[in-house]
């Protein structure tokens, strides 16, 4: 069942587009990597689904009983976010926050929850820990943890591995998947596409080209063959 239907999409800022033209459907259990050139709207077109802004055009519609506070969205991480001065359990219990309304305080379900999403991302044991001492590999996990607590359904992820080392970056990856196999829709922003067709379902390359449909459909397009080789010859900034 579509989680989400796109419909002639334009996204952009200031009435500018940035990207234009989209349509793709995202179904329940999916695995959408949206791949594309540095600066081709790949930022701008997550921010726009999640509605942190509004469409230029288009439709962004919800299905299968969606909310929009409902989708977990793990962000590119900033100096700023990365020095922030909280306990690992106090990031992690504010993804509740859209369930919990405008309740004063976290109730014993959500608590529950929170540890929950601890101890399935392997991090129970750093609960108390402050978050700007962890790894940025601990730190994804924590904030993963966090956009696990607003949703069973769909995770928005921007370049979740940005400035890991490569045995956190398999890892972290292989968290992912896990993720899907259980049963939560993934969509990722990713400038390794190597790593896409490895892991996702279906891909979206935006950009002067745009391509939507399954990994095996990528690898056989024009687009998707010339961004592989340039990316295995290391000419690529995707």
């Amino acid at each position: 069942m579509a989680l989400l239907t796109i419909r002639d999409l334009s996204a952009g800022y200031d009435s500018h587009a940035v990207v234009s033209g989209l349509n793709f459907t995202v179904n329940s259990g999916d695995y959408l990597c949206i791949v594309g050139e540095n600066g081709s709207g790949k930022t701008t077109l997550m921010k726009t689904l999640l509605r942190l802004q509004e469409p230029i055009g288009g439709e962004i519609i919800m299905g299968d009983g969606l909310q929009k506070n409902e989708i977990g969205y793990l962000p590119q991480q900033t100096m700023v976010q990365r020095d922030f001065p909280a306990s690992v359990r106090e990031i992690v219990l504010s993804g509740c926050q859209g369930r919990s309304g405008l309740r004063p305080f976290y109730n014993k379900a959500e608590k529950a929850l929170v540890q929950e999403n601890l101890k399935r991302m392997g991090i129970s044991d750093l609960a108390d820990h402050c978050y700007r001492e962890l790894s940025g590999g601990q730190q994804q996990r924590v904030l993963l943890a966090r956009a696990l607590c607003a949703t069973r359904k769909i995770l928005l992820l921007d370049e979740p591995v940005s400035g890991l080392d490569p045995k956190v970056t398999a890892d972290m990856y292989d968290l992912i998947a896990k993720l899907n196999r259980e049963g939560i829709t993934i969509i990722m922003i990713s400038h390794d596409i190597e790593a896409a067709v490895r892991y996702a379902s279906h891909i979206l390359h935006i950009g002067t080209t745009i391509f939507y449909g399954t990994k095996d459909a990528y690898r056989e397009s024009s687009i998707g063959k010339m961004f592989l080789m340039q990316q295995e010859g290391g000419e690529a900034d995707v």
